[in-house]
């Protein structure tokens, strides 16, 4: 059975009394060359995202600012993450089912892909998902 998703923790690359910088490496701090970078903002209280899954997209997720909570679904069994903190990142395998909710005011998302966009790669429909998930266990 294959891992629904695991909490990575970043190495703070400085830390002093006016900042702390975090930094991510392909390959190092995550298992795959990161091909794409995108954020989430301005989300309004009482919304979620998500709602899909990837058929061959690896990401991370991390709350660069804020907290939310995850909920990953394999199709047999669901858990929730809570992210907040910008060092540590959610690593989501592919055809996994995710929902992002519960976001605090101000919260950013910032996920780490290891794929280039493509729309083909998206699931949208939850029974077309859990089709996908039978076929993929």
């Amino acid at each position: 059975m294959k891992e629904i998703g695991k909490i990575i923790r970043f190495q703070n690359t400085h830390q002093s009394e006016d900042f702390q910088a975090t930094n991510v490496e392909d390959f190092k701090d995550v298992p795959f060359h990161i091909r794409r970078t995108y954020w989430t903002y301005d989300i309004p209280a009482g919304a979620a995202r998500g709602g899909h899954a990837h058929r061959e997209c690896l990401e991370v997720i991390i709350a660069a600012s804020g907290s939310f909570t995850v909920t990953l679904d394999d199709g047999n069994r669901k858990l929730s993450y809570l992210l907040n903190r910008p060092d540590q990142g959610l690593l989501v395998n592919t055809g996994i089912w995710r929902t992002l909710e519960n976001f605090s005011a101000g919260s950013v998302c910032l996920v780490l892909a290891s794929e280039l966009y493509e729309e083909t790669d998206y699931i949208y429909d939850y029974d077309e998902f859990l089709k996908y998930a039978r076929h993929h266990a």
